[in-house]
């Protein structure tokens, strides 16, 4: 079994917190995107992981490179670094590891997280992974025949034709075959909006007579932007339970769980959680935290903070009230 993990978009509605790292590093529930979900497929297939490519913009730098091999290699996978240094489409973006499109393939879109419990199928020609949502026109989207099948294949329908979103999770029984339908795209300048798309390659695929089968998950966790990633730290935590490590500093202070807290946390007159993750170093006292993410290194001293995302090596201080406040006085932050 082959992995693709394409991710070398730039991470726009995730700025700031994508200026100094690649959106799919970003920790989520005390591990980088990427590599909560990697280790989730690798945790639902029914076959060895032999390769995990990575698609990535050479802008990322040497240190990111090096950092997702060794993500592969500890879950005993060899890793590979691909280039996309210019977004053509998802199409394009997996055609870029055109040289581990061989066999079984799975290929999955480093913005998706998911809760599930199954075991893959890879007797099946080819797997799309859906969910139900309430707005599909901002979705590809999957129909589905009494049998259950997946008949079409709509690219973010302006009119409704199916509630069923592809949530970025694919299954291919025959990668080669993939790889040829993805050049096909490129060679004969087949394309949708400017974009070369891997929905039209999948409805050439099917027209051809693979057969898509939906698969489902318990839930899809979206980290698109800073809310939509502060609520799946929250699911994480909420569905799996607190990882706090025994190397830690509490004084006067009080943890709600479940947090995810890792080594070296020093905390003090503070109240953290819940559903508040915190890398390593960081340093809290005189604070209110709950459902947010604090990364490594980070310096926070007599803040209330919520549904936030704080950065590696920041700072927030503010001055604790020196006050004297009137009868029947109002003050409102």
């Amino acid at each position: 079994m082959k992995i693709i993990i394409p991710m070398a978009g730039m991470g726009t509605r995730m700025r700031p917190h994508t200026l100094t790292v690649p959106k799919p590093l970003i920790p989520v529930y005390g591990k980088p995107i990427v590599q909560r979900l990697v280790e989730d497929i690798t945790r639902v297939c029914n076959e060895v992981v032999d390769e995990i490519a990575f698609i990535v913009h050479p802008a990322f730098g040497k240190a990111v490179e090096e950092m997702l091999v060794t993500m592969a290699q500890k879950l005993g996978a060899k890793g590979t670094i691909c280039y996309q240094a210019q977004a053509q489409g998802t199409a394009h973006a997996v055609l870029c590891a055109k040289e581990a499109l061989k066999g079984n393939v799975i290929v999955a879109f480093a913005d998706t997280l998911f809760i599930a419990d199954f075991k893959l199928d890879t007797q099946q020609d080819a797997i799309i992974w859906v969910q139900q949502v309430q707005d599909p026109s901002a979705f590809g989207v999957v129909k589905l025949n009494s049998d259950g099948l997946i008949t079409d294949f709509v690219e973010k329908p302006k009119e409704y034709v199916s509630d069923l979103a592809i949530i970025g999770i694919y299954y291919f029984k025959d990668g080669e075959n993939l790889c040829k339908e993805l050049q096909y795209l490129i060679d004969n300048d087949i394309h949708v909006k400017g974009e070369f798309q891997l929905t039209t390659a999948l409805e050439n695929m099917k027209n051809k007579g693979v057969k898509f089968y939906p698969g489902k998950v318990d839930e899809w966790l979206d980290c698109g932007n800073k809310n939509a990633t502060v609520n799946t730290n929250t699911r994480l935590l909420q569905n799996y339970g607190s990882q706090i490590s025994k190397n830690i500093t509490i004084e006067n202070s009080t943890i709600i769980e479940p947090c995810c807290i890792a080594d070296g946390v020093t905390i003090r007159n503070s109240v953290v959680g819940p559903y508040v993750s915190v890398g390593e170093g960081t340093s809290i006292s005189g604070s209110v935290i709950d459902t947010s993410i604090v990364q490594s290194q980070a310096n926070i001293a007599h803040a209330r903070i919520t549904n936030s995302m704080i950065g590696t090596k920041a700072i927030v201080q503010t001055k604790p009230l020196d006050l004297s406040v009137s009868d029947y006085s109002e003050i409102v932050q």
